[in-house]
């Protein structure tokens, strides 16, 4: 096994699988707590999790780290402290490495965000979701509209003004001026990124089984469109399908992400890519989705090619590379380069021609200097430009 080189960053993603209450939208890998809290023996099976994965990243360094969830907030400062100490011991962190915490504004006690950052996260991801009252009970959010407002507050005295504010559009009966509202509340708090995303009905969820009174699809791209034009008023610049941020706040992880990086994935239902020796051996891992399932595959792990592993591992196709790298990096904004393509594929690009000259006869995609990026119709109908690379 070889290093695949300084071209290919390194991340970490950590799921902490439980919160205090399933919201009905909720499709993520997240499970109600039986308990006050969740089992401090997890923090020792991430360690280990992360263990099993070290021989496959021999020699790299991570460039970000995100806790996401469920609620990560849940877990005790302390707990995250051991975790990240651990993580120190056994691999190098870049210098200013991004640590980012997802936390719910209803699970923060007083003083608790100065915790996390003696601990060593950086950046937060706060779900706000709405600053409606009546739509946080739609949505089944535990917290109220001021517990966001407190919650920044807190933010800030602890030193973090890093921080992310999640919002939602196309909620139940919402309408035109209520989403401007919100995302003018959210705006006015100074956050440093802004992830504005339309709700949607993801089978599996409460919601998708008793749909509630959605605005109609007028509605909905006018509330797009206008509060685009908002969050631009405010300096943020969108720089991706659903992100917005200000002058030298991306994203760092999520920018891993749609640029075909690697990353580490530990915890209950994580996932992971990883580039091999060889330019067309990419691994795919997958950690068991159940919280229990996981911790008890932690006590016999499984080997593949002669490695433990607390999950699944498989080789990806090369014919496959193609719509995996589109179903990211067409997210985004500025499209992508060639050159990042063959790299981070070992593919040449030439076979994307065939797709390349469809989509763009059809106006979904236009060339650039630097690469391809979608058109203002592609974004759209972003979901049928990226089945057009399927293999």
């Amino acid at each position: 096994m070889s290093d695949p080189g300084p071209e290919i960053p390194l991340a970490l993603y950590v799921h902490m699988p439980w919160c205090v209450r399933k919201c009905p939208y909720c499709d993520f890998n997240s499970h109600p707590l039986s308990a006050n809290a969740p089992p401090s023996g997890y923090i020792d099976v991430l360690i280990h999790d992360f263990d099993t994965e070290l021989p496959l990243i021999e020699g790299r360094g991570l460039e970000s780290v995100f806790f996401g969830g469920g609620t990560p907030s849940l877990f005790r400062p302390d707990e995250l402290a051991r975790l990240l100490e651990a993580l120190k011991r056994r691999i190098r962190l870049a210098e200013g490495a991004e640590i980012t915490l997802e936390a719910n504004p209803g699970t923060i006690e007083r003083g608790r965000f100065a915790g996390y950052r003696e601990a060593g996260i950086n950046r937060v991801s706060l779900g706000a979701q709405s600053f409606a009252a009546p739509s946080l009970e739609r949505l089944g959010r535990i917290h109220r509209p001021e517990d966001t407002f407190r919650a920044v507050e807190e933010l800030r005295t602890a030193g973090i003004d890093n921080f992310n504010l999640d919002l939602m559009y196309a909620l139940p009966e919402q309408t035109l001026a209520e989403a401007l509202h919100d995302v003018r509340a959210a705006c006015e708090l100074e956050p440093t990124h802004i992830s504005h995303y339309q709700l949607t009905l993801e089978p599996g969820t409460v919601f998708h089984a008793r749909p509630p009174p959605l605005p109609d699809e007028d509605a909905v791209f006018m509330m797009q469109t206008e509060c685009q034009r908002v969050l631009g008023a405010y300096g943020f610049e969108q720089y991706e399908v659903s992100a917005y941020a200000r002058a030298g706040a991306r994203c760092t992880h999520n920018l891993n992400y749609w640029l075909f990086g690697d990353y580490v994935g530990v915890g209950a239902g994580a996932h992971g890519k990883l580039t091999m020796a060889v330019p067309d051996h990419i691994l795919r891992t997958e950690k068991p989705r159940s919280p229990r399932d996981y911790q008890e595959r932690a006590k016999t792990p499984t080997v593949s090619e002669g490695y433990a592993s607390l999950g699944e591992r498989r080789r990806v196709k090369p014919s496959e590379l193609p719509f995996e790298f589109m179903l990211n990096a067409l997210r985004l904004d500025e499209g992508f380069a060639m050159p990042d393509f063959e790299r981070r594929t070992g593919l040449s690009s030439s076979v994307l021609e065939p797709a390349l000259g469809k989509a763009a006869a059809r106006g979904l995609l236009v060339s650039t200097a630097r690469g391809w990026r979608t058109t203002e119709l592609g974004r759209r109908f972003l979901n049928d430009v990226q089945a057009g690379f399927l293999e």
